[in-house]
């Protein structure tokens, strides 16, 4: 383990030093935040309206672990590891899709219904004690939180609605139709950056009017004074209402558009889902950071608008502001993060903690980094 890999005091977030740098890019502390949290916590797969037409798929990779969530005729929606009970052979490798009939293994073409049932496997009647029934797909855990789907590997996790008291009343709230939604768009992008360098910078607001000029243009659609960063534990909550004196958004004039919401809201899920919708637009947004080594990391944006309506046009620019100006002026600032982070100049920092002006205070990262600190030191 790195020399600057030492136990770490969270304990006064006003006082301390910030988590050492190091926990940014050493292999053993990626590798324990793999056992101990990627592999024990919940991901967010999708929305139930994906699974409606039965034999319907998305497959969730966790790191070399494969996830296959399918729908069946029955209307239930079940989560299966991705490997064929025979030897192993991956059974999927498209992130969508449907199942016509059965699932089928491009190897010995034992076939699966999407219940996991094993239909059928060649010349298998020629063994001794073998019973279909016992060799079906392993399922994995599933539950449906608010309108999404989520998975865990591990049997002994708290159910998402224990582990996040409160939020799917906060969701409601805000999030438009959140039982209505389909899916408009996903994107994935790889960068160059622990995935904690990449939640950190989304959940302080004191760089919001500091940095580029798209956070500005961010910070102009709302009332900044009033953007308030709430931690509840295992989730948190950073929302503002709108700015009544904005007249442009993303590129065109608010006046004449439609929405369903015109706060700024966004609520994370420990220890990678974000759930949101931007000032004046008819959208859920999803962003989830997927660790893959210790300083790279795939972000996954998901787009989903209300089904039934078109969606409007000033909604759509805020998901191409999203794509092609928001994200890369935050991934540039996470790409130049991780650098610095290995400087001979750098080993911690400071919080900078304000009571006084909340909006701009970095408390909600020092409670990030705590449970990060927490799940794998204590």
């Amino acid at each position: 383990m790195n020399a600057q890999v030492k136990p770490w005091d969270y304990s006064d977030p006003a006082t301390c030093p910030s988590m050492p740098a190091a926990y940014f890019y050493d292999a053993q502390v990626f590798e324990d935040e793999k056992q101990r949290i990627f592999l024990k916590c919940w991901h967010l797969v999708g929305h139930v309206n994906e699974f409606k037409e039965p034999g319907s798929f998305i497959v969730q990779d966790i790191f070399e672990q494969s996830v296959l969530v399918m729908s069946h005729k029955d209307g239930q929606i079940r989560a299966f590891h991705n490997a064929c009970r025979h030897r192993g052979n991956k059974l999927v490798s498209e992130r969508r899709g449907r199942i016509p009939a059965v699932l089928r293994c491009n190897y010995h073409s034992w076939c699966y219904g999407p219940d996991g049932s094993l239909r059928s496997a060649p010349r298998t009647e020629c063994l001794k004690n073998f019973d279909k029934a016992d060799h079906g797909l392993k399922p994995v855990r599933l539950e449906i939180f608010a309108g999404f789907v989520y998975v865990t590997l591990d049997d002994n996790a708290k159910p998402v609605a224990e582990m996040a008291p409160g939020a799917e009343a906060q969701m409601r709230r805000f999030l438009p139709d959140l039982d209505n939604l389909k899916l408009v768009e996903e994107v994935d992008v790889i960068v160059p950056a622990n995935w904690k360098v990449i939640q950190e910078n989304s959940i302080e607001g004191y760089h919001f009017d500091l940095s580029g000029p798209v956070h500005k243009h961010l910070a102009s659609l709302i009332d900044f004074s009033q953007y308030r960063l709430t931690p509840n534990g295992d989730w948190w909550t950073y929302m503002a209402p709108p700015n009544a004196k904005a007249k442009t958004a993303y590129g065109l004039p608010i006046d004449g558009a439609t929405w369903q919401t015109d706060w700024f809201f966004n609520i994370g899920f420990w220890p990678n889902t974000t759930l949101y919708c931007f000032p004046f637009t008819d959208m859920v947004g999803t962003f989830i950071m997927i660790p893959l080594e210790p300083e790279k990391s795939l972000l996954r944006f998901g787009y989903y608008a209300p089904v039934g309506r078109e969606t409007p046009a000033l909604t759509k620019a805020a998901i191409e502001w999203m794509n092609k100006e928001l994200g890369p002026e935050d991934i540039a600032l996470n790409v130049s993060n991780q650098k610095g982070l290995h400087s001979q100049g750098y080993i911690q920092g400071r919080y900078l903690i304000d009571e006084e002006h909340p909006n701009q205070s970095e408390h909600l990262v020092h409670h990030f980094h705590k449970l990060c600190y927490q799940a794998i030191r204590e």
